[in-house]
């Protein structure tokens, strides 16, 4: 990514976000395969984690509002979107990518942003990590919580010839909408049907790489690793912030309310009315109304930042241009 590309992400419009995901800015080269990666903005350093069965562009509608204070940086998991792996794509695995792909950036003072299952790996990869000033938490597991719907999903997928199955059915428009489906996720259902559908569901529909990529991390999900989130929570000495859909049918807002002390560097809850697991698709103007200030907060009275101008940075040396 050039100086000039850059510096023009920091006027984003909608437009220019949902092109760039066309392809990726750059791929960087870790143990396990190459990695999509995308940077906007400029400014203090965020990191963003998507969700199942998702990739980065989910953060689409999010990226013009975080991108004129932050640098942005996004990458398709393991398993998912443009990213190219022939390593382990579990838990485990995907946790130790994060690590690596900071170290790889070269990060020093920074942010994190995570979604659901994103959300999870981001709790794991960062713990006992200093350098991390602030975690912003969209919808995500939460210990001692069994979100039963995905637990049955990765169960299914164990049986052979179920994941082609339940996939199917998502063709059928009524099904997509349901509980079964993506029912839980939107203020309104029909939100699945539109540039969401074509980004996300279709692509799980009619690839068998992309569907392959996230049923096998579902199927392979190890739900031990959501109990182990009391204790990892304690190992985190950066405010959290926990932007909330209230109305989350996986993720009940009660049982967050009840973690928040967890957190060695506090956490506190917000709200969006309304909102289910997806808040930060339906409701973005509301989601960066709540991350914005709290990034900025934390990030820029950090003391490696405070006074030092935003600089644009290159892409690794060693990334590959697509």
């Amino acid at each position: 990514m050039t100086t000039t590309e850059t510096s023009q992400a920091t006027a984003l419009t909608a437009p220019d976000v949902e092109r760039a995901f066309a392809q990726p800015h750059a791929y960087l080269a870790l143990g396990g395969g190459r990695l999509a990666y995308w940077r906007f903005g400029a400014g203090p350093d965020v990191v963003l984690i998507h969700g199942w069965p998702l990739h980065a562009a989910t953060f689409r509608h999010i990226i013009p509002g975080l991108a004129r204070s932050f640098t942005l940086h996004l990458f398709d998991r393991p398993g998912t979107g443009h990213t190219e792996w022939t390593g382990p794509s579990d838990f485990a695995a995907q946790v130790q990518t994060v690590r690596h792909l900071i170290d790889k950036l070269g990060l020093r003072d920074h942010a994190i942003l995570a979604h659901d299952v994103g959300g999870a790996i981001a709790r794991h990869a960062i713990a006992d990590d200093s350098r991390v000033r602030a975690l912003v938490l969209g919808n995500t597991e939460i210990p001692g919580h069994h979100a039963w719907l995905v637990e049955i999903y990765g169960a299914a997928f164990k049986v052979p010839g179920m994941s082609r199955l339940l996939l199917a059915a998502m063709r059928i428009p009524a099904v997509r909408r349901s509980f079964l489906g993506f029912g839980g996720c939107f203020s309104d259902p029909a939100y699945v049907d539109g540039d969401f559908g074509q980004r996300f569901i279709q692509p799980l529909i009619h690839s068998r790489r992309v569907a392959e990529g996230h049923v096998a991390f579902l199927r392979d999900f190890d739900f031990g690793l959501v109990q182990d989130l009391g204790a990892v929570h304690a190992r985190i000495q950066a405010p959290v912030l926990c932007i909330w859909g209230p109305e989350d049918p996986f993720f009940p807002i009660a049982k967050t309310r009840r973690i928040l002390g967890q957190f060695a560097g506090g956490a506190e809850l917000v709200e969006i009315p309304g909102a289910k697991l997806f808040a930060h698709e339906d409701h973005p103007e509301a989601f960066v109304a709540h991350a914005a200030p709290f990034l900025a907060r934390h990030l820029h009275t950090s003391p490696s930042s405070r006074g030092e101008p935003a600089q644009e940075r290159p892409v690794p040396g060693n990334a590959a241009r697509p």
